[in-house]
């Protein structure tokens, strides 16, 4: 399963990469409804900076919501700062006449507390990009590539697919459903391989896998099942094409949600060495137009693309 990917967010390299036009309206209404409170979107990093330096109306508009946002974060963190660091006072006073258990748990809590909101603040306001930035785990938002009246379209999207017609509580019923298995298509999948396709852009993956598997030693050499975090990197360096499933969801009085799923199969022989069961699967590029126009009636050659997938060799190491 694709625990975590870092994606290419910035929808202008979706736009030179496939051609594609951008979905304007849905972009717009994603940062509108975040900064409104409508909804509680994760969105990358990477993905507001793409609307940095505007150019037309639209991406002005966007930029107007990210900004209202984010000066909407920056002071709900600054008075959590306040707290903390009058939480921390109070520990410490405490502190200088008696040791106590809560006033120890009271320092400890508000300087991890004050580590961290420093941190969001100084991501929130600074302009140089990092890494980070354009990673994206179960329930953030990312650009995917699909078909629409003919054309190549730039959608955001959520990473956990909830199909059309499902209830919401399937989020939670279903929490993996950010990867749509491939001996699973026909099944829960149905609704959507053979009619609703997609593509994302990957740098990299990241898994979580058993640290007894990952150092090849038995489980029972460990305290408990401890997992690590590994990155698996393309050796050539090129970006993935990663096949995906994808759906529009709508209920009454509710906002539509369009969501994704990565599709996965089998692992290369270096992943499964590594400790991982699953991988994402990569298509090759002379087979994107025919994977995002699939025929429900000829299920037979979408299971040929993604058996004709890239197939480049993956380092991995431990994740910073």
């Amino acid at each position: 399963m694709c625990y975590s990917a870092q994606i290419k967010a910035d929808y202008q390299r979706f736009v030179r990469t496939f051609g594609a036009l951008m979905d304007i309206a849905e972009f717009t209404r994603l940062f509108f409804e975040r900064a409104e409170g409508i909804s509680k979107a994760k969105i990358p990093k990477a993905m507001e900076d793409a609307f940095a330096q505007p150019r037309t109306d639209a991406e002005l508009e966007i930029k107007t919501f990210i900004d209202r946002f984010n000066a909407a974060q920056i002071t709900r963190l600054e008075q959590d700062l306040f707290r903390q660091r009058k939480r921390l006072a109070d520990a410490e006073r405490t502190l200088q006449t008696k040791v106590t258990k809560a006033a120890t748990e009271n320092q400890r809590i508000a300087t991890d507390k004050i580590a961290w909101t420093l941190g969001k603040l100084e991501d929130i306001t600074r302009t140089e990009p990092k890494p980070r930035d354009s990673r994206i785990f179960p329930g953030h938002y990312a650009p995917v590539v699909v078909i629409e009246d003919g054309r190549r379209v730039v959608k955001p999207m959520r990473y956990q697919c909830r199909i059309a017609g499902k209830p919401a509580s399937y989020d939670v019923k279903y929490p993996g459903t950010y990867n749509a298995r491939r001996d699973n298509l026909e099944g829960f999948w149905k609704p959507c391989f053979g009619y609703t396709h997609g593509v994302m852009l990957v740098d990299v993956f990241y898994e979580n896998v058993s640290k007894a598997k990952f150092e090849g030693t038995l489980l029972e050499t460990h305290d408990r099942d401890e997992n690590v975090v590994l990155e698996f990197r393309p050796s050539n360096g090129e970006l993935m094409h990663v096949a995906c499933l994808w759906s529009r969801w709508t209920a009454p009085g509710q906002s539509d949600l369009l969501s994704f799923a990565a599709v996965t199969d089998e692992p290369p022989p270096e992943v499964a060495a590594a400790g991982h069961d699953r991988c994402i699967i990569p298509i090759k590029p002379e087979n994107i137009d025919a994977w995002l126009n699939p025929d429900p009636r000829n299920l037979a050659a979408m299971y040929a693309i993604l058996d004709d997938r890239d197939r480049p060799y993956y380092e991995h190491r431990l994740a910073a």
